[in-house]
């Protein structure tokens, strides 16, 4: 029990003392206090005890995409856990290659009389992809937020990271370290987030007089691999990923050739993904801010069922660079 209520004081901020009042049902504690105790016992996946528990005031869709890349599940359990902590039972709904389609979902999602669906970097991203499926819930009054991929007119807030920041940081670092033939790889054109890394990269690309080395592939680290190949026939002595794990196949295809990263290959990811500090070499990325997306895209959800509409625009937060091992200076012959 004291191990529990330990674990539950560091990841609320408070006292055990408090912790243990707290599942005790005693007064003395502050609502924001006694909030963010529950909070933490539904984070670190401890049952509430039966006096603290309450009726869930309705269902909430999260519409994502594969779990493969561990973003999307960092941001899941977020969005999840802020859910919970204001009385909404979160329905997760994963997407894959060849699986159930995000409309079967959403018609899945309304037969369930969802309060809401927060969609994240599902088809609202793809600018090949009709929208007239987002306008007509809209007509139908379901509050949406969108995360990654803001589509223009839709009634609804959107929230994304600021891409062509990330990339425009990205190529200033590796510029910075000498490097001149500063290569690109992403995933395919037609999704948003890719073409504002695009305009980011050619942008700083022309500012510093270097040439365009641009491979885009799939997402994952196989795409990643492939398009790294064809940069290194390119003479790229550096390349920035769309994700951290494109970042990783395209070391795995640096070594496969004889190079080392960094000192023959400068590598960027993008994400900042848990555990890719410990990769090898730790990985030099564009960390997205996660936790502050999700739980704006939460606010603004619950906010929306509750009539207090959010402006309808989108929310763009600053990625942060962050350098490990992964790049170097540019290596000279």
């Amino acid at each position: 029990m004291r191990t529990r209520l330990a674990d539950i004081a560091v990841q609320a901020g408070v006292s055990e003392a408090t912790v243990s009042r707290v599942l005790n049902d005693k007064p003395g504690v502050r609502t924001e206090t006694r909030q963010a105790v529950l909070t933490a016992l539904d984070v670190l996946g401890y049952e509430r005890p039966p006096q603290l528990r309450r009726h869930s005031a309705g269902l909430v869709g999260l519409v994502i995409p594969e779990l493969e890349n561990p973003i999307f599940p960092a941001m899941a359990q977020t969005i999840g856990s802020a859910l919970a902590a204001v009385g909404y039972t979160p329905v997760l709904c994963t997407q894959s290659p060849g699986g159930v389609p995000e409309d079967e979902y959403v018609e899945m999602l309304l037969d369930r009389n969802v309060a809401g669906i927060i969609f994240v970097s599902g088809l609202h991203a793809d600018t090949s992809a009709s929208h007239d499926r987002y306008h007509r819930l809209a007509d139908r009054g379901l509050p949406m937020v969108f995360i990654t991929g803001y589509v223009s007119g839709l009634p609804a807030p959107c929230f994304s990271c600021d891409d062509a920041a990330a990339a425009r940081v990205a190529v200033s670092h590796l510029a910075a370290l000498g490097h001149e033939r500063i290569g690109l790889t992403s995933g395919p054109e037609r999704f948003l987030p890719v073409q504002r890394k695009l305009t980011g990269y050619r942008d700083s690309i022309r500012h510093f007089g270097g040439e365009e080395l641009i491979e885009l592939s799939m997402f994952g680290a196989e795409g990643g691999h492939a398009a790294t190949g064809r940069l290194l026939d390119r003479g790229a002595t550096a390349i920035l990923c769309g994700s951290d794990l494109m970042a990783l196949g395209a070391i795995r295809a640096i070594r496969e050739r004889g190079l080392s990263v960094p000192h023959d290959i400068s590598v960027v990811g993008y994400d900042d993904s848990p555990l890719i500090a410990y990769t090898d070499p730790p990985l030099t990325t564009l960390r997205q801010p996660v936790r502050q997306m999700a739980l704006a895209a939460v606010h603004a959800l619950v906010d929306e069922i509750n009539g207090q509409a959010a402006p309808h625009s989108e929310y763009l937060f600053s990625p942060e660079l962050v350098v490990r091992a992964s790049t170097g200076a540019v290596k000279r012959n």
